[in-house]
């Protein structure tokens, strides 16, 4: 396992975030490396699941990033036999498989998170330091925003203590708003992160679909947690 084992220095941050890439395609691993270096989080990358568990094993880290089709021991297998040990290091896993079905599958075997290849350095450094704010904070699986929470694995939300009845559009819809409070999201990062492209035929689809939201989040509690900007896109209240 040593071989398969390296480390790279962090760029001298204070904030230094220590993660575990488990990645088999070297041109990525690499690449992420050196990105994430330079947000100044230092990483020990592992070449293939079983170096990964071992590694996770052995470590103590403040997330691991975990391809999902590895040689050896795939991610979700991975994933179940860290969570089965106690172990809840956030978890975000890295496919390129885009289908609902996969990433609800990701979830429920204990990931945090989960991004579709190809990504931004910039998304999947945001998303890294969320999961390794709310490790201590929140329940594995787990999205607050205010009043609003979601249950990844399960697929269910609530605001305060009243579960939402959601469909999964509207549920995707909700998790990328909550995956960014506070930040405005343009329509075609809505899109293509809901929808799964930047298609200008579906603007008026995400339309529509901001306002089921609204009515089923907002309205019937008395609240406008969801904001729109005109010509730009939408935004969600960060104390919504």
């Amino acid at each position: 396992m040593g071989q398969r084992l390296e480390n790279a220095e962090s760029i001298g941050r204070t904030d230094v975030v220590k993660l575990l890439i488990v990645e088999d395609e070297t041109k990525i691993a690499r690449l992420l490396q050196r990105g994430l270096a330079f947000e100044g989080m230092t990483s020990t990358l592992a070449r293939d699941g079983r170096a990964g568990l071992e590694a996770a094993q052995a470590g103590t880290f403040d997330a691991i990033v975990l391809d999902l089709m590895l040689p050896g021991l795939d991610g979700i297998s991975v994933c179940r036999q860290l969570r089965e040990e106690g172990d809840w290091t956030p978890i975000l896993m890295l496919t390129a498989r885009s289908a609902v079905s996969d990433r609800v599958l990701g979830l429920r075997s204990g990931a945090d998170d989960y991004l579709v290849k190809p990504f931004s350095l910039a998304e999947l450094t945001a998303r890294l330091r969320a999961i390794a704010r709310r490790r201590d904070s929140a329940a594995p699986g787990l999205l607050e925003a205010g009043e609003l929470r979601l249950d990844l694995a399960e697929r269910e939300a609530w605001r305060v203590d009243q579960r939402l009845e959601l469909s999964p559009r509207e549920f995707d819809l909700l998790e990328a708003f909550m995956r960014h409070p506070g930040q405005l999201l343009s329509r075609e990062q809505i899109l293509a992160e809901v929808w799964g492209d930047d298609s200008p035929s579906r603007a008026n689809v995400l339309q529509v679909y901001v306002s089921y939201l609204r009515e089923k989040i907002d309205r019937p509690f008395g609240t406008d947690s969801n904001e729109t900007v005109r010509s730009v896109g939408y935004r969600l209240k960060k104390t919504p």
